[in-house]
């Protein structure tokens, strides 16, 4: 959940001489646990002994250069570029200086964790770090100016500041780099006032990312890429049923394979073969014999585990997540009472670039080369697994080729330093094949819902139950996050408002008379995670496709339906709204059309699907129009990327994602079983970006839960079909 930021004075710490010469300016988070101890700023200006200073999110070097430190990883989703807008803005930065570099979480360490927290997911990159970024930013400027009034003898408040240049009250002029130097030499503002919103010229336009031009030529290093003198590569192979070990495996039969090195066991479930290259180690582990341990989960399959979870639809036992009013009372008297049952499969990450790390293990240092989207999590991990306390690891944080959640977990981390402890001195850099990737990730949980919702003689809706039953991704990763043995985080984008500060951002977007949402957790052996979106995935599918069930079935337009319901909730209805008006909703052009919304992240977001069904029963997306609502719009155009590549992730899982079991093994084990959306399924996006200001929206995960539920209510407008089981692949869409 949310690390709450708060800043103080003694917050601030400042420091010169890092990278020659300049101004280097860096805060506490008040969430470390650096914050309630740290030093006045005065003491905490001189580094550490033999480390240079690295607390600083913003260094001026003497050519101009800005250089925004980052600590939240990158992954496509523009994080980079848009925190380093924050700074420039209350810094007053010419955009075309600035730069990017992430410190190791190993000098944060150092640092008592001057960065706060390097985790990077919940849509919360931008939204947890900018007051306190911007502060830096504006502290910064105020810095550069008092330096720069100490030059003429004049006051600062008669310097003005302009794209890195600080202009006097006669005209005199000095550029940043000039002073930067003087200016890591005072004490830091006690106060620093943010621009007001009016004033922004950076933040809120849609800057060029600074990672593409990297990209485009090829120059960007992602963790696969690594490439160290002496260094070796492994492929792995893990225990292909949960549960089971290693029984033997024969290590001669490869060993005289070109290229091979060694060939080593990892932990208790998996065996690894080192080689000069990635595809020599692969081909001698495919040849390599292996026998595994017997396992309790053998004979998992598909068919056991949505037996298993379609038990809790109807038990009598389940936590609640949100209430109102009498819901059974309600139905008892309502004139219509509908009822539905929906799935949500298991569904793989399957980010481009398989799971890596590099890791190079001595009897004195660990250090550790990997795409991660928690960089404190991989140095804990490394520091376990090589048996060497913290401070003598190191992480370095690689751009990722795809995140979604999975880079969150270390595992594959965990497997690095234990095959490179096997070979000390010699960096070893292990590579999962796609395999791998496929039968050994954190799968996002498999659910089911039960809904039975009520309408008077008017239409109008009296009561709604939602029963969810599955799995819990905290009951798993984090027990230590249940409250009272109920995970919260199941009902993402349900919850009651004012519940629980942690889940302020996941509440619902309706006001109903009479309310029940439930959970029976149903915890089969199958290991979950948090998959982009996480829960609002199949919650929105529920809750947006029943109501569309019973807009109908009450003979009401959906749009008014749900406006109806949507009295206390303006910021929803307006994008619902805005949706429905620029894609034509209620227009006789014969076009298919279905709606969505949601509130989560801190976001209000909306779609609107158009389909065409042929009379064979074929699919076509044609169009989907959505709008966000995030408060503040950091990068207007990386903000409709965003949204574009959540609805290519959210349509993949809609159309062809499922993860299977059979005798304990997954079934889908490359692109082929588990494909992607393809070009020719990708529909036009058209993405309205509305902030009504006053609050920060998470951006990369709200928009992709409203793509799925617009689709399925579109085919139902097609023909007349509702789709209550996914995915859709194995439906039959022909008109009912």
């Amino acid at each position: 959940m949310a690390d709450k930021i708060a800043v103080s004075r003694r917050s601030f710490i400042v420091g010169s001489g890092v990278m020659g010469a300049g101004l280097t300016i860096g805060l506490i988070p008040a969430c470390s646990p650096a914050a309630e101890e740290a030093p006045p700023a005065e003491a905490a200006a001189a580094p550490m002994p033999d480390l240079p200073e690295v607390n600083a999110w913003v260094h001026i070097a003497p050519d101009d250069v800005v250089t925004v430190r980052v600590v939240r990883s990158e992954m496509g989703q523009g994080t980079l570029t848009g925190l380093a807008q924050l700074v420039a803005e209350e810094l007053d930065a010419d955009w075309d200086t600035v730069t990017t570099e992430w410190p190791t979480p190993g000098e944060s360490v150092a640092r008592d964790r001057v960065w706060g927290s390097f985790a990077t997911g919940g849509s919360r990159g931008i939204r947890d770090s900018q007051q306190y970024v911007r502060e830096g930013g504006a502290a910064a400027r105020a810095m550069l100016i008092e330096a720069a009034a100490n030059q003429w003898g004049v006051a600062p408040s008669d310097c003005t500041t302009d794209k890195g240049v600080i202009t006097g009250p006669g005209g005199e002029v000095l550029r940043y780099g000039e002073v930067a130097e003087a200016a890591g030499q005072l004490a830091p503002p006690a106060e620093v006032t943010l621009k007001d919103p009016s004033r922004w010229n950076i933040i809120g336009q849609p800057k060029m990312r600074l990672d593409t031009a990297d990209k485009v030529t090829g120059k960007q290093m992602y963790g696969a890429d690594i490439q160290l003198d002496g260094m070796l590569t492994a492929s792995i192979k893990q225990a292909p049923v949960r549960g089971a070990g290693i029984a033997s495996f024969d290590a001669d039969v490869v060993t005289g394979m070109p290229g091979v090195k060694q060939v080593v066991q990892v932990g208790d479930n998996a065996v690894a073969v080192v080689a000069d290259t990635w595809w020599q180690a692969n081909t001698a582990l495919e040849a390599l014999p292996i026998e595994w341990t017997d396992s309790e989960h053998a004979d998992l399959s598909t068919e056991w585990i949505n037996t298993f979870v379609e038990e809790g639809l109807t038990a009598d036992e389940a936590f609640v997540g949100n209430m109102a009013g009498d819901v059974e009372a309600a139905l008892e008297g309502s004139a219509q009472v509908l009822e539905a049952t929906y799935n949500y499969p298991f569904q793989n990450h399957a980010p481009m670039e398989p799971m890596n790390a590099t890791a190079l293990w001595t009897e004195e240092k660990c250090e550790v080369w990997c795409p991660t989207q928690n960089g404190e999590a991989a140095l804990a991990a490394a520091s376990e697994a090589a048996g060497l306390p913290i401070e003598q690891c190191e992480v370095y944080k690689m751009l990722l080729g795809g995140g979604f959640g999975r880079r969150g977990a270390p595992d594959y981390v965990t497997q690095a330093v234990q095959i490179a402890m096997q070979m000390p001195g010699t960096p070893v850099k292990l590579l999962w094949s796609r395999e791998e990737d496929q039968q050994h990730g954190f799968y996002h949980p498999v659910t089911m819902a039960r809904l039975r919702g009520g309408l008077d003689e008017e239409g109008n809706l009296t009561g709604l139950h939602l029963r969810i039953s599955g799995q819990s991704i905290l009951a798993a990763l984090m027990p230590n996050a249940l409250t009272d043995g109920a995970d919260f985080a199941a009902f993402q984008g349900l919850l009651p408002s004012g519940l629980d500060p942690r889940v302020e951002d996941q509440v619902i977007s309706y006001g109903f008379p009479n309310l029940l949402i439930d959970h029976a957790m149903r915890n089969p052996p199958v290991r979950p995670g948090f998959w982009r979106g996480v829960n609002v995935n199949q919650n929105t599918i529920y809750m947006e496709c029943f109501l569309d069930e019973m807009a109908h079935a009450a003979e009401r337009d959906p749009l008014e339906f749900r406006l109806a319901l949507m009295e206390n909730h303006p910021k929803n209805a307006a994008v619902l709204q805005a949706v429905a008006d620029r894609s034509g909703w209620g227009n006789d052009d014969g076009k298919s059309r279905g709606l969505a919304t949601l509130y989560a992240f801190g976001s209000y977001v909306a779609a609107c699907a158009e389909v065409t069904v042929s009379e064979d029963g074929r699919l076509t997306i044609d169009r989907i129009v959505a709008a966000t609502d995030p408060g503040n719009a950091v990068n207007p155009q990386q903000i409709e990327a965003q949204v574009e590549g959540s609805f290519v992730y959210g349509l993949s899982a809609l159309l062809h994602g499922e993860i299977t079991f059979e005798n304990g093994e997954v079934q889908e084990r490359n692109f082929d079983t588990y494909p992607s959306l393809r070009i020719a399924e990708m529909p036009e996006v058209e993405t309205i970006v509305m902030p009504s200001g006053g609050f920060w929206g998470g951006v990369g995960e709200p928009t992709i839960a409203v793509a799925a539920p617009a689709v399925l209510n579109a085919i139902f407008a097609a023909t007349g079909k509702r789709v209550r089981q996914l995915p859709i692949k194995d439906q039959n869409l022909r008109a009912a």
